[in-house]
């Protein structure tokens, strides 16, 4: 009959001798082997009737208590007595603790799947088991090739982006031994998470990596959510020429208040002849020029433009130059909003004709962008695709490796990244957790009553 400590101890193949406090308030173990199948020869399967010897060892398991327990496990030498078996004897051992283990399975398991499921650290994961570094680096990949092998789930929406690595320190010097960016393939509708990562961000980096999915997932997606990147448009349309390309509108935005603060600091150097400065009114007025127009209030809508347009030339360059940049924020706000294609032509015209007619380098140069990427800027006005996921992960990655403090090894890292992100889908987030996460990263407005539903694309254009 089993003890009340064996059950304790939940170790399947040895069975509580006794157990003795030590000065230290830890606990000692004495386990004995309690399977039957420790007898068999490792190397015949045999099993031994004769007793060699016996032996002692001290395997280390999880930590249990503030102390934790130190194992003694009595066990005996078999002779094997078959005579072609190339061994003589042999020791008794479990699937938990093989022979000449010092830690047992579930410890090494416990180790790799801290780091896999948990998001911890290697070096936070062997304080808490109070292991060292090395092993517990071992143990990882043995568990995280299960989330490299699992097969990837039906994606309707691809995201391709690309993150910077750190770069390698080599004899001293900072030298790059690695291609420093790494694209990134991601379930940008569902919650499948990284679905995987090349090293580069060519065309063929790219295909390499598509070649690399079954047929049938390659045929199951319809969108592919990009920056505006050339090279990626062209890979989509080699490997996935029936998935239809989307631009993420936040680069779009994010082109437009670049060429704002371009027209901003050029027409300031001509005018001005020189850099800006604190005192000038188009200075202090930089960041809200990139603000947008309904998150700021009459008084410092007013508070901005009236110093602006008081100096003349520089207020009217930096007045067309703002007007462009929330008329295409007006385009974008189609998105997903039913508009028919008369809305949106019409849209777009009153963009490119004020373009057109402003006599500024900048805004003509984002018009033409604009123009030969208007096929996917209409596909997402269409869809209402993003790359927000993308971009999201692109975070969660680079704080792993600032936890991380930077890897060599580039392997490591898409092993890593690719774990960590894939937690939501293998079931290792709560709903509540995420939930309360949610609530504190997304800010009031867009999780307004649906009168105000507009504010949820606040980011996208402003209000008419």
């Amino acid at each position: 009959m089993v003890n009340d400590t064996t059950l304790l101890l939940d170790l399947d193949g040895v069975s509580v001798i006794r157990v003795e406090r030590c000065e230290d308030g830890g606990h000692r173990v004495h386990l004995a082997t309690a399977d039957v199948s420790a007898r068999a020869c490792p190397a015949c399967g045999v099993f031994a009737s004769r007793v060699k010897g016996s032996a002692t060892t001290r395997p280390r398991d999880l930590p249990y208590g503030e102390r934790g327990l130190e194992f003694f496990w009595h066990k005996r030498r078999w002779f094997c007595r078959e005579p072609t078996c190339p061994r003589a004897s042999f020791t008794e051992q479990i699937p938990q603790i093989p022979a000449g283990a010092r830690l047992t399975g579930r410890l090494r398991s416990t180790a790799g799947h801290r780091i896999r499921d948990a998001g911890s650290t290697v070096i936070q994961a062997a304080r808490d088991l109070r292991l060292s570094w090395p092993t517990v680096m071992d143990a990882f990949p043995a568990v995280a090739h299960e989330v490299v092998e699992a097969p990837l789930p039906e994606v309707g929406v691809l995201g391709i982006d690309e993150t910077r690595r750190e770069q390698d320190l080599e004899t001293g010097k900072w030298q790059l031994v690695r291609d420093r960016w790494h694209t990134g393939f991601v379930d940008a509708l569902g919650v499948g998470g990284l679905l995987g990562q090349v090293e580069g961000r060519t065309v063929a980096d790219v295909l390499a990596w598509l070649s690399t999915t079954p047929l049938t997932s390659r045929n199951n997606i319809r969108h592919v959510a990009i920056d505006m990147s050339a090279t990626y448009r062209a890979a989509i349309r080699t490997g996935l020429p029936n998935a239809v390309v989307v631009v993420d509108h936040f680069h779009i935005v994010q082109l437009a208040n670049k060429m704002l603060s371009l027209v901003r600091r050029r027409t300031t150097a001509e005018i001005r002849g020189r850099r800006g400065r604190a005192t000038d009114p188009e200075w202090k007025a930089r960041r809200r020029l990139l603000r947008n127009r309904e998150d700021l209030t009459d008084e410092q809508f007013a508070k901005m433009w009236n110093p602006l347009l008081a100096e003349g030339k520089i207020g009217r360059t930096l007045l067309t130059a703002w007007i462009a940049k929330e008329s295409l924020r007006n385009l974008l706000a189609l998105a997903r909003t039913g508009a028919n294609r008369h809305q949106v032509d019409h849209a777009r015209w009153k963009f490119l004709t004020w373009c057109a007619d402003a006599d500024i380098p900048e805004v003509r140069t984002l018009a033409t962008t604009v123009d030969r990427w208007w096929p996917e800027i209409a596909a997402f006005i269409d869809s209402g695709h993003s790359n927000a996921k993308s971009e999201g992960i692109n975070r969660v990655i680079k704080l792993v490796a600032r936890a991380a403090f930077g890897f060599r090894n580039a392997a490591n890292q898409r092993l890593r990244t690719r774990c960590v992100t894939t937690r939501r889908a293998r079931g290792h987030l709560r709903t509540a957790h995420l939930r309360r996460s949610a609530n504190r990263a997304i800010p009031a407005s867009v999780v307004a009553p649906p009168r105000t539903a507009s504010r949820r694309r606040a980011s996208m254009a402003p209000s008419r």
